[in-house]
């Protein structure tokens, strides 16, 4: 079990290396933050195949550390499926806020920082708000175990990605 988390947090680093993805081109009269030297500009298409392939690789590290039997698979990952098409209705919020950050990063006002920050809080509560909705339905499919596991495992490579995406944005603070 400890290998296989040891990998779990391993290939958590690995979804979301390199260069702040979120920079934008342009001039800050134009209100958009310049990309550092050596930094990638991903267009909006770039973050969406990027957030697929983290959705693919978070699947394949649950089922690798989720140990479920063939009956409990076969009703286990409809719900799975579910819960991530949901999710991602959420993430859709989050990554419109941290792309207005990105955006708006060098010239932002007071107002439109708390504003930010409002939705972002917006953003969690309605995560865990998900998580709390899915429970029983999950419960209903797997034991309780199984369905602790899962949720420990979902918010451990949520909290992985979240420091990942934490660790490539400058503090609000620095834009002056």
């Amino acid at each position: 079990m400890r290998n296989k988390l040891a990998l779990l947090a391993f290939a958590g680093v690995l979804l979301f290396t390199g260069p702040s993805v979120f920079a934008q081109s342009g001039s800050s009269a134009q209100g958009g933050a310049n990309a550092s030297a050596g930094q990638q500009v991903a267009s909006d298409q770039d973050i969406q195949l990027l957030r697929q392939d983290l959705r693919s690789k978070k699947k394949q590290l649950i089922a690798a550390n989720l140990s479920l039997t063939a009956d409990e698979a076969t009703k286990f990952w409809p719900v799975y499926d579910q819960y991530v098409n949901d999710l991602v209705q959420v993430n859709n919020e989050k990554y419109n806020v941290i792309k207005e950050y990105a955006n708006n990063w060098g010239t932002m006002t007071d107002a439109q920082a708390l504003d930010l920050t409002k939705r972002s809080l917006d953003v969690d509560a309605k995560v865990t708000a998900l998580r709390a909705k899915y429970v029983p339905i999950f419960n209903k499919v797997v034991p309780g175990t199984k369905t602790a596991t899962f949720f420990q495992l979902d918010r451990r490579l949520t909290m992985l990605i979240d420091l990942q995406l934490a660790s490539q944005l400058p503090l609000l603070q620095d834009q002056k």
